[in-house]
């Protein structure tokens, strides 16, 4: 009798420890599913981000940032005061006599403007925390900007010339032409190159911030521009070894 009173008792108690038994195994069931599908989900993701797949998981961004941002990102700026000068020489009396020289001089602050057409295309690889980006070209925004609030002029007649304000303007109206071909040559290329790169490297960094690859899985950037270097492979990208313009602190 007594012991049926006890099994009744324990009854309860056995019903209740098989629930939790059971509740157990089957939360450590979800979790191991939930976990499975985390880790093939991550290795989806980061499949992404390596070289032969993170050129196309970037381009296909990029007509949604186009959209929103516009094709064009401007990548850096310089002012410098240009000066032009030019000379008109006059023959008189078939060499006879002294010639004649004017000389007009035109200093003026210009501003150059570099960018980059997101349209145009990337290239991108990964070689362990390093993701290495050939980008688009940058090229000068022309005609550059002119101060003409800044504008100084200055013309010298020789002994027998009386037009320097017709070479004056002459110089004035070919400013223009000077200035954008001055935009596109090395000295000023170089310039500015350095400032291109940085900006397109927190232009990168951005986009794996967005992607939540950075700084856990690439915390370095270099970028290379096609007139420095070509590849003629994803493999040859991966391996270009350059310091990278940006990169966390360790």
């Amino acid at each position: 009798m007594l012991t049926g009173e006890i099994m009744n008792a324990r009854r309860p108690f056995l019903w209740a420890m098989a629930i939790i038994a059971a509740t157990v195994v089957a939360l450590t069931l979800i979790a191991a599913g939930l976990l499975v599908k985390s880790w093939q989900m991550f290795g989806s993701a980061a499949g992404q981000f390596k070289t032969g797949h993170i050129t196309t998981t970037f381009s296909e961004d990029i007509p949604t940032i186009v959209s929103t941002h516009g094709d064009v990102l401007e990548l850096a700026t310089a002012t410098s005061m240009e000066t032009f000068t030019r000379e008109d020489t006059t023959t008189y009396a078939w060499g006879f006599l002294p010639s004649s020289t004017t000389t007009a001089e035109i200093r003026v602050p210009v501003t150059y403007r570099y960018f980059l057409r997101l349209s145009e295309p990337w290239r991108l690889a990964t070689r362990g925390n390093v993701c290495i980006v050939l980008a688009p070209q940058f090229q000068a925004s022309l005609p550059p900007a002119i101060d003409t609030g800044r504008l100084e002029k200055r013309a010298d007649s020789g002994w027998a010339s009386f037009d320097k304000t017709a070479t004056l303007d002459a110089l004035e109206k070919d400013i223009t032409r000077h200035i954008s071909k001055r935009a596109m040559d090395s000295k000023h290329l170089d310039l500015v190159r350095e400032h291109c790169r940085r900006s397109v490297a927190e232009f990168v960094k951005k986009w794996l911030t967005d992607k939540l690859q950075w700084p856990k899985r690439v915390n370095a950037i270099i970028v290379v521009f096609p007139d420095e270097k070509s590849f003629n492979s994803d493999d040859a990208l991966m391996n270009y070894s350059a310091e990278p313009i940006l990169k966390t602190k360790q």
